[in-house]
């Protein structure tokens, strides 16, 4: 192997280790960011007593504000109270969860609406109670594939086999797929970064995830002083 494949094979090491750096659930379970997960946990389950809700999106007004992250590590506190739980990775433009993982991205959720695999082919074992289904081969057509009734049947699908499905999606200023997908849930919760969202751009994504008929359960606040809240706090408010 070259000195410059080297190099390369290095970069990309370094960057699989920052992504699944990101799962401090699993890297320190005692930490006041994993609590705080747990927190969020809580209220995702007692949200609506008599109809918790089950499939839910996950997004953010703009891009970096720690969605996939969330996405992850609530995940695992799921599948840690013995709640079986499925993560879809949805952003099917520059898809992440596989990588927080330390997961190839070799086949999955387009490779089933292709109808090459099923969907308990493709979903890949994390830990106990914990599954991923990475993207797959990326599409020419995100928005059209989302907005498609095998689209729909996977969700079905994975809602009955799982307690919870979790959906990763991307930011929604970027693209209108995170408005698609938000409308076949059963509510979303928007991540937002304590230190470079905007509060006009919160609002924005708020109008425009209700003016599709979506439910907005609400906010995941990330990267808090941590002086005040430690290293990562989240707050969820009920809407």
């Amino acid at each position: 192997m070259t000195r410059m494949r080297l190099k390369k094979r290095a970069r990309r090491e370094d960057r699989s280790s920052d992504f699944s750096r990101r799962l401090v659930t699993l890297l320190d379970p005692d930490s006041m960011a994993s609590e705080a997960y747990r927190t969020l946990r809580t209220s995702l389950l007692y949200a609506v007593v008599d109809e918790p809700p089950r499939m839910v999106l996950m997004t953010s007004p703009g891009a970096s504000e720690g969605k996939s992250t969330t996405c992850a590590n609530l995940g695992v506190v799921l599948a840690q109270a013995d709640k079986s739980t499925l993560i879809i990775d949805c952003d099917l433009r520059r898809p992440s969860v596989h990588k927080v993982f330390g997961k190839h991205n070799l086949k999955g959720m387009t490779n089933v609406l292709s109808g090459e695999y099923s969907l308990p082919e493709v979903w890949m074992e994390i830990l106990p109670n914990l599954n991923i289904v990475s993207v797959g081969r990326i599409p020419p057509n995100p928005a059209e594939l989302l907005n498609s009734g095998r689209f729909t049947e996977l969700l079905e699908e994975a809602r009955q086999q799982f307690d919870y499905v979790l959906l990763d999606s991307p930011p929604v200023e970027a693209v209108s797929d995170s408005l698609v997908v938000a409308t076949r849930t059963d509510g979303v919760l928007l991540v937002l970064d304590s230190q470079s969202t905007r509060k006009s751009a919160v609002r924005k994504a708020v109008r425009s995830l209700e003016a599709v008929g979506a439910r907005v359960l609400g906010t995941v606040m990330n990267n808090v002083d941590k002086t005040r809240a430690g290293y990562y706090y989240q707050s969820y408010t009920r809407r």
